[in-house]
């Protein structure tokens, strides 16, 4: 019995392994079967599969940062388009072989492109001209771009129905207020010279969008997708990122849209009332050097179609520099007081002229020998009594102010070309040097710099370096304040202040002679301090100053007795014999006016004192 239940046992096992083994042999017979089918009877419908589902990389554009001012107002911003594209060459090709195929469905090239165009033209309007989109199409070329700054929904409603037409991403700068602030701001465009496409994207060609162009810019990340056939047309749902897009961060300026547009607006006009080749004017906060405006009289509109003239993208309010004239006498003035060399009252005899090596220097005016006080020869501007006050300060400490007030060295605004001005070091002086840089002549510095002087003055004695962006703000939101420059001790606060009062005359208007030359910059019911100033251009052919070239420049303090802000401003070349380009006075009076109104700048305590210039 056992021997039976043994053997049963013993057939089992052999019975389970047989079919074990046949299921095996099964599976692979199956198995080559269906590998014969795919590589041979299925291999070219796969094949066909395949090539309507590749994989590509493609890059995710970054977003560029905006640019606004300090308060809030948009200057510059990008929004999202599309350049619609096309392959003639690869279109015909593929009409031929799907007629060749399909031979009671024939397509029509001409038809095809004829409808494309026509659409195109209903979609996009004036973007696009009918008749040149369809030369285009039926181009012999292998790739074409049809058009640009396309609408992505307008994008992709073309595509729907012609999915031959290729789309690419395209960012695009948007400048809402033209041409304000264009100068400052420069202008961004689609760069696509970089020979690998996923670094396309936008960037700057000039001003703060060139300046900043990494900060604004951010960095494209990139992605897998699969596309359809024969088209660059990505598959919803098959991709994945490999590298997330950094979006760039915004910036915020410290300039005031509205004030800017004044500005551009004054100074265009001034610079067609004096005929002048060109003005220039900056307003800066009295105590934190921030740029509130910064204006040329030409501008230009970024997003101009045709593109701009590189020549109208530079900032000559930064880029060039100007012999000052008078308003150079500040430097003067405040080394007289902080060694201890004069008071305001003090009296002077003034001869009608000075010999400085092998120069004679005379005043702007004829006179004998004058009583003038110290603050008679500022308000005056007295070339003579200047000269006299300087060489008691002498040239060492003469030199270290100039050093002291940033001459000969970049503010650091953050500007694209910026120029330092010219200065030479006191070891390159020559006998008349000291004859020229007292009264604003023998060095060169830009509006910038020059209104710099006068934020001193305003500043209690330190100046601080200009500076025009007041914070970025991170893609996440996160805003960081821009280092704000450390100040630089130039004078003690006493000497400012009484600098400053002694430089209110300049505007005063009195009888006897004792009126300052820039009555017209008053502004009623404020304290104004200021200096005009008149130089000669240098006539390099002639090899000598000329005397029929100019700069014309002022710059001053508002309120004197309590600054809030400094202006400057600049003239090249003005009709110098008629009223309008022989000061810029009234041009400052406009400004001021305006700055009272637009910043509620509570009116002076005390009028202007009257004091006495001519003894």
């Amino acid at each position: 019995m056992r021997q039976v239940r043994k053997r049963a046992q013993g057939t089992d096992h052999r019975v389970r392994v047989v079919v074990i083994r046949f299921l095996l042999i099964a599976s692979l017979v199956t198995a080559g079967l269906k590998l014969v089918q795919v590589q041979i009877f299925e291999g070219e419908a796969l094949a066909a599969r395949a090539e309507q589902q590749r994989a590509m990389t493609i890059p995710i554009p970054a977003h560029r940062g905006s640019i606004v001012d300090r308060n809030g107002v948009e200057l510059a911003f990008s929004v999202e388009a599309r350049a619609l594209a096309y392959r003639p060459v690869a279109h015909r090709v593929e009409i031929d072989k799907w007629n060749k195929t399909h031979p009671n469905e024939q397509l029509d090239f001409d038809k095809e492109t004829a409808e494309l165009a026509k659409r195109m033209r209903e979609v996009l309007g004036d973007q696009v001209v009918e008749a040149e989109v369809l030369a285009k199409l039926r181009s012999d070329k292998k790739f074409v771009y049809l058009v640009d700054k396309v609408e992505p929904a307008k994008a992709r409603e073309l595509q729907e129905k012609f999915p031959f037409l290729n789309l690419e991403y395209r960012a695009q700068r948007e400048y809402p207020a033209g041409s304000l602030a264009s100068n400052i701001l420069g202008r961004a465009n689609w760069r696509m010279e970089d020979p690998v496409p996923a670094n396309h994207s936008l960037h700057g060609l000039s001003g703060l969008e060139l300046f900043r162009d990494n900060l604004l810019a951010g960095k494209p990340g990139k992605q897998m997708v699969e596309t359809g056939e024969r088209t660059d047309a990505v598959i919803p749902g098959r991709g994945r990122d490999l590298q997330a897009a950094v979006d760039g961060s915004d910036m915020e300026l410290t300039i005031d849209a509205d004030l800017q547009f004044f500005l551009q607006q004054k100074t265009a006009e001034y610079g067609q009332r004096s005929g002048s080749k060109r003005v220039s004017a900056v307003v800066m906060d009295a105590k934190t050097g921030e740029v509130y405006a910064l204006a040329n009289d030409k501008a230009f509109d970024p997003a101009a179609p045709g593109g701009v003239d590189p020549k109208s993208m530079s900032d000559p309010s930064v880029t060039t520099p100007f012999e000052p004239g008078s308003v150079n006498k500040v430097v003067t003035a405040m080394g007289a007081i902080e060694y201890g060399i004069t008071t305001p009252d003090a009296v002077h005899s003034v001869p009608d002229s000075i010999k400085v090596a092998d120069r004679v220097i005379r005043d702007a005016w004829d006179h004998g020998r004058l009583n003038m006080t110290t603050t008679g020869i500022f308000a005056k501007s007295s070339n003579v009594g200047t000269l006299l006050l300087a060489k008691e300060i002498n040239e060492t400490r003469f030199a270290e102010l100039l050093g002291k007030l940033g001459l000969g060295t970049r503010t650091g605004i953050g500007l694209p070309g910026e120029s330092p001005g010219s200065l030479l070091p006191q070891k390159q002086w020559s006998g008349s040097t000291f004859g020229n840089l007292p009264i604003g002549q023998g060095l060169s510095m830009t509006v910038l710099q020059m209104a710099g002087m006068y934020q001193t003055l305003a500043n209690d004695g330190v100046r601080v370096p200009p500076r025009i962006v007041r914070a970025t703000v991170r893609p996440d939101g996160t805003r960081v304040e821009e280092p704000r420059p450390e100040g630089i001790r130039v004078v003690s606060p006493e000497t400012a202040k009484t600098t400053r009062d002694m430089f209110r005359a300049v505007t005063q208007k009195a009888p006897n002679g004792n009126s300052g030359t820039a009555p017209v910059a008053a502004v009623t019911g404020y304290q104004i301090s200021g200096k005009t100033g008149t130089a000669q251009q240098f006539d390099k052919a002639a090899g000598r100053y000329s005397d029929s070239k100019y700069w014309i420049t002022f710059a001053g303090i508002l309120p004197a007795d309590n600054p809030r802000f400094v202006v400057g401003m600049v003239y090249d070349t003005p009709v110098y014999s008629t009223p309008e380009g022989h000061s810029a006075a009234p041009f400052f009076h406009d400004v001021a006016s305006f700055l009272t109104q637009r910043y509620n700048i509570p009116m002076s305590k005390e009028p202007t004192p009257i004091v006495p210039l001519v003894k």
